[in-house]
């Protein structure tokens, strides 16, 4: 059996609870058999050596113990997971990856090598690092792992003249949408979605009836508030952050905060919302995956001022036409293909009758 690549499955189930902290999966394995395993709680809970330490007991003692990221070393919400191991006997450790965080990176290892625990680093590092995107992004520059979301038809159009756009995604792509929701600690969208679709932005995925006790933080970019008071961002349960500029009207900011909101002002750029601003402030506020589902004019100054991270296109098999239908990026545009963003990384897998091409910005 593959015990690593089982820590990262279990890894994948701590996503969306563990945030600021990474999601990370634990195996302890004596004589041929899992004896522990369990993968990170919710912040100031056990971490996912610790839960797999509690379940083998003492059977730990001379076992070989495979986790997805670096033992922390340090004392945080929670004691350093490299005394518990060696305190437990353990007596061979294997790493998926070293942490980056500067408290950690490498002390961890070199702590268990002090004592005598053997190390073995990289099993699956590639999956590991992706597991943990959304962390590494945070832990080495304090801001967001940004991905911009969208569906199109074949022809790049996300919406027909008059603005309908329901649906043109599958039934698979939205559930899979939904999943991708409630991994992230953050949705943002620009006003104009908001009065044209009036989105609820919420993750409907878990328990019975689609509820989740967690909701993603909603962001709405605005930068003069002109956000309904009856949108239904403001009357769903969850946090709504509206992103303003300075010159906001003091009553228009006012009423907003009283239907539920909390009200941003930030400095202006170009006289719309400074976007690198606003990635700083969230960071600050431990958001360390931000979700972007539009529009077309936020999609466009995210791309241009080079703030995207990892892009997820659903196409449909479908072709809509239209010289004034909209399509999914605006904003200036490069002047020569020679120019235009690449990606990297890319996977294309098939959702229904859609098609997902996910890659990460070429940089």
């Amino acid at each position: 059996m593959d015990y690593m690549r089982h820590a990262l499955s279990l890894a994948k189930l701590a996503l969306g609870h563990a945030s600021p902290n990474p999601a990370v999966g634990a195996v302890i394995v004596k004589e041929g058999v899992i004896v522990g395993e369990g993968y990170t709680q919710p912040p100031g809970s056990d971490h996912a050596e610790v839960v797999a330490l509690g379940q083998a007991g003492g059977k730990a003692k001379g076992a070989t113990m495979y986790v997805t990221l670096e033992p922390c070393s340090y004392y945080g919400r929670t004691p350093p997971c490299t005394q518990a191991i060696i305190a437990a006997g353990i007596a061979e450790v294997h790493l998926s990856m070293i942490d980056p965080n500067p408290l950690v990176c490498g002390r961890g290892e070199a702590e268990l090598e002090a004592v005598g625990v053997r190390t073995f680093l990289g099993e699956h590092e590639e999956e590991a690092q992706e597991i943990n995107e959304f962390y590494i992004k945070f832990i080495s520059s304090g801001l967001p792992f940004v991905i911009a979301k969208f569906a199109m038809s074949l022809d790049g159009k996300i919406a027909t003249k008059t603005g309908d756009s329901k649906w043109i995604s599958s039934e698979e792509a939205r559930r899979y949408v939904h999943c991708l929701r409630h991994q992230v600690d953050a949705i943002m969208v620009g006003v104009n979605t908001i009065i044209a679709d009036d989105p609820y932005l919420t993750a409907r995925v878990g328990k019975e009836g689609g509820k989740v006790e967690k909701q993603p933080l909603r962001v709405v970019v605005d930068s003069r508030g002109r956000t309904p008071l009856a949108a239904r961002v403001l009357q769903t349960p969850g946090k709504t952050l509206i992103a303003a500029t300075r010159e906001i009207e003091p009553a228009r900011a006012r009423a907003l905060n009283q239907a539920g909101a909390e009200v941003l002002g930030l400095p202006s750029k170009d006289k719309m919302v400074d976007l690198g601003e606003l990635l700083r402030v969230l960071g600050k506020r431990e958001v360390t995956s931000l979700l972007v589902e539009g529009g077309g004019t936020l999609f466009g100054s995210l791309f241009e001022q080079d703030l995207v991270d990892k892009v997820l296109v659903f196409i449909a098999p479908i072709i809509i036409g239209g010289r004034e239908a909209k399509s999914p990026i605006e904003g200036k545009g490069v002047e020569k293909v020679a120019q235009a963003m690449s990606l990297n990384r890319v996977k294309v897998e098939k959702l229904g009758a859609a098609m997902l091409i996910d890659g990460y910005i070429a940089r």
